[in-house]
């Protein structure tokens, strides 16, 4: 019982600590991207390459309402067999930038999920997309790694337990979703239109 009831309580604080203004920041640019039609690129090894995919389907899925368009979402961690080829014949580090090198555009949403922030293949795609103008995001743990200072948005779970942190990442996928879910459903097009007419980019 002791060890439940301390595993509850240091995932609580750490749970406590989140950087809630960064939280609200990446809601705010998926929500756009949404709205312009930019790509999001999602990917992680292990633990993180279910909570990549698990925020794929959620995005792509529980976000939708008739007359609004659907995310442009994509798992770099999903495709087996373009992944094993990739770290087949050039490396295993390079299985996420090569596929991003055949799809990036300027302005796409890349976020990378890493508890270590030091996963080689994750920051070898974070460094092509910031070559080609993305706007990158990483949900880190530990001390953050590489990938804390290489993305625009990092989203930083304060532990050095990795079950925490695995847990944690998959809290904010779904924190995130349901943020956008609950924004599409409380603004109409017509909004959006009129506030785009009012203050042009």
């Amino acid at each position: 019982m002791e060890r439940i009831i301390n595993y509850v309580n240091a995932l609580q604080y750490s749970i406590n600590q989140l950087p809630k203004d960064r939280i609200v920041s990446v809601i705010d640019l998926l929500h756009s991207a949404r709205l312009v039609g930019r790509q999001i690129f999602i990917m992680g090894n292990g633990g993180s390459a279910s909570t990549a995919t698990h925020f794929v389907c959620d995005l792509a899925k529980n976000t939708r309402k008739a007359g609004w368009p659907h995310y442009r979402v994509i798992g770099l961690s999903d495709n087996m067999a373009i992944f094993s080829a990739y770290a087949n014949d050039e490396g295993y580090e390079s299985v996420f930038a090569q596929q991003l090198a055949n799809l990036i555009m300027p302005e796409d949403i890349v976020i990378g999920i890493s508890a270590s922030g030091n996963s080689k293949n994750v920051l070898n795609a974070m460094e092509l997309a910031k070559s080609q103008n993305a706007t990158t995001i990483g949900f880190t743990g530990f001390d953050g790694g590489h990938l804390a200072s290489l993305v625009d948005i990092n989203i930083h779970v304060n532990s050095t337990i990795i079950e925490h942190v695995e847990d944690i990442h998959l809290i904010l996928e779904h924190m995130i979703v349901k943020a956008l879910r609950e924004q599409v459903y409380s603004e109409t097009m017509t909004d959006i239109l009129l506030e785009n007419i009012q203050s042009p980019q």
